[in-house]
């Protein structure tokens, strides 16, 4: 192009304007390389943030879903302990309880066999009282001070709810206690007391031990009612621990379409960068060049 006028230098303009638009794609890669974003936000791709944000949302709801379930899983693996060793002290109490209904051991040796059942017995309400996490309980209390209620938990991003079944044994003490035919009760402050059902010895009496541990007993309900509770806290934790499996693997699903939406590919945008940057000094250099170029006009003028 003829240059013709010092108030217009078309060619200065093409070149800034070359210039000005290599800058701004330089701007725009060193912003991908320094965030690792090819979205770092709206003024990138608006539908794509859109999109982004809302699978950020879902990911940060289902990764405190999974803490929450994390609690929950405390909860019923306290009570799957709990009721564990319920149900081997229940194991252990037809042991004591066939030997109480001995009825060729003496009156004395049964009266010991019997203090071992009752501690037995305590050992059962300790280990109800003490199966407790975080303050509350799947089983309740000897005492009747908690009482044992199912849970609600959260189980997805959605707000979808599963039930932690109670499996209250808060009452299963007096019941074994019942089989020699005393009653036993714990106050709130932690004191038991046993109270014989019937006069003297007829509390220990061989025959009531016997039909304790023969036929549809209430030993046999006790026995078969943990043993339903224990199978559905194993249960409850299976399902906790296939909800938080699924969960995490949605999360990684979900970051990985993340990632494939908004990431940077930082091999790519590493080459872009030393090619802009040449642009860069070439445009620079070009534009130094067309602003010298009105200079030659001034050779017209001289004598």
């Amino acid at each position: 192009m003829a240059l013709n006028s010092v108030n217009t230098n078309v060619s200065a303009q093409v070149a800034l304007q070359s210039l000005n638009k290599t800058n701004a794609e330089l701007q725009a890669t060193q912003k991908r390389i320094s965030t690792g974003y090819r979205v770092a936000d709206a003024t990138d791709d608006g539908a794509a943030f859109a999109v982004a944000q809302r699978v950020r949302s879902d990911v940060g709801a289902l990764t405190t879903v999974n803490q929450e379930l994390g609690n929950a899983k405390g909860l019923v693996a306290t009570a799957l302990s709990g009721l564990s060793s319920v149900s081997d002290s229940v194991n252990q109490a037809k042991s004591l309880l066939v030997q109480i209904a001995d009825a060729s051991i003496s009156q004395t040796q049964r009266d010991q066999y019997v203090t071992a059942y009752k501690s037995l017995v305590e050992r059962v309400a300790d280990t109800v009282d003490a199966s407790t996490y975080n303050g509350q309980t799947l089983l309740g209390s000897t005492s009747g001070g908690v009482a044992a209620v199912s849970k609600q938990v959260i189980n997805n991003e959605s707000g979808a709810t599963s039930v932690l079944s109670a499996e209250d044994v808060s009452g299963l003490a007096n019941v074994l206690a019942g089989l020699i035919g005393a009653t036993f009760s714990r106050s709130a402050t932690g004191a038991d007391t046993w109270t014989a059902a019937a006069a003297g010895a007829d509390q220990t009496s061989a025959a009531l031990a016997l039909s304790a541990t023969s036929g549809a007993t209430a030993f046999a309900a006790a026995q078969t009612g943990v043993a339903n509770k224990l199978n559905q806290a194993g249960a409850d934790s299976k399902f906790l621990d296939s909800t938080i499996s699924f969960n995490s693997g949605k999360i990684d699903a979900l970051n990985a379409g993340l990632g494939a939406l908004v990431d940077a590919d930082l091999s790519k945008e590493s080459a872009t960068l030393q090619a802009l940057q040449i642009r860069q000094q070439l445009g620079t250099q070009a534009l130094s060049m067309a602003n010298q170029s009105p200079q030659a006009l001034l050779s017209l003028f001289k004598g």
